[in-house]
């Protein structure tokens, strides 16, 4: 700061020094004044200036250092208070600016509300006939053409499922209640919703659940699980997937491991990242946004994500949720 102001004051500091060379250019070039009285008269200024600057610094940037420590937020009543003109008028456009931003950040979270309620609306008209399809498709007596056709179906419920958690996300803080939840429960429900997929595809479950209760929000949890054992079903085939839980060091830990297709190195770091597909399995239906979501929503839950593959080997999902002091803050403990 104080580089800054000297800075700022250079031209007076310049026009003194252009005055005090003039002054010794007259004392030289007039013999009359005397050369040594006018040394100490410029040496009583410049010690004067000196300690004028020093005094007028402090006063000056008070206002300008208080702004450089101010809490970067969208409230004015936090800018320190001005006290110079100048100052009046940095204040004045500061709080302009923040009430300008203010206003706008509010207009586009009620247009995101509404688009939000909008599309959870047009979903859950949208699941009016897929309910009645599925209880056609449960009449059925062609069972090929039923499986085939449930699978269909899982598809879009999957689809629609996604689109109702990325429009919510945004406001997940708001949308926690963390209780105690029966992991069986949840995960067998999962199991049972993928079960035509998994005949199809000729895949079962191996459950391990030496821990069977842990501390999260149910609605939330059920997303993430449903990500994760979807992803192992798409990329598997003929083969089990392993679901096992048990805690370590007060963390409870749940692993879904597959023997699919497996995920390949350079991809890792990246598949969390919204949009990103597999650079190796091109699949034209993939949207990139599963993990994205899954991973966003793992982060208010405090659940650690983490995943270990082999090419032609399988993946490993492993969800370490924290521990119950950890919790204490959430909404519903």
């Amino acid at each position: 700061m104080i580089r800054k102001y000297l800075r700022d004051k250079a031209s007076w500091i310049g026009m003194f020094v252009l005055l005090s060379c003039l002054l010794l250019l007259v004392a030289y070039v007039d013999t009359t004044i005397p050369f040594d009285s006018i040394l100490y008269v410029l040496l009583l200024f410049w010690l004067l200036l000196a300690v004028f600057l020093f005094f007028r610094y402090h006063r000056e940037t008070r206002f300008y250092r208080s702004l450089n420590d101010w809490e970067k937020s969208l409230d004015a009543s936090t800018l320190p208070e001005p006290d110079r003109p100048y100052e009046y008028i940095v204040h004045e456009s500061l709080q302009e600016q923040v009430n300008f931003l203010n206003r706008t950040s509010s207009d586009r979270r009620e247009s995101l509300e509404r688009e939000k309620d909008e599309l959870l609306s047009w979903i859950h008209e949208v699941k009016t006939p897929l309910t009645a399809m599925q209880l056609i498709m449960d009449r059925m007596e062609d069972d090929e053409l039923k499986q085939q056709l449930t699978y269909e179906w899982l598809r879009v419920h999957m689809l629609l499922d996604t689109q109702i958690h990325q429009k919510r996300i945004t406001f997940i803080e708001n949308d926690l209640y963390i209780e105690e939840i029966e992991l069986h429960t949840v995960i067998s429900q999962e199991i049972r919703s993928l079960r035509s997929w998994c005949m199809q595809k000729g895949i079962g479950f191996d459950l391990d659940l030496q821990t069977e209760v842990v501390l999260s929000d149910t609605k939330w949890l059920t997303f993430i699980l449903r990500q994760l054992l979807s992803n192992a079903v798409k990329y598997s085939e003929n083969n089990d997937i392993y679901i096992s839980s048990e805690k370590i060091d007060g963390h409870v830990q749940i692993r879904i491991q597959d023997h699919g297709i497996g995920i390949d190195a350079k991809d890792l770091p990246r598949i969390f990242d919204q949009g990103f597909t597999s650079t190796i399995q091109h699949n034209k239906a993939a949207t990139g946004m599963g993990l994205y979501l899954t991973k966003k929503a793992a982060i208010p839950l405090k659940i650690k994500l983490d995943v270990t593959s082999e090419i032609g080997k399988g993946t490993c999902f492993t969800l370490t949720f924290p521990k119950r002091n950890d919790v204490v803050g959430m909404t519903g403990v």
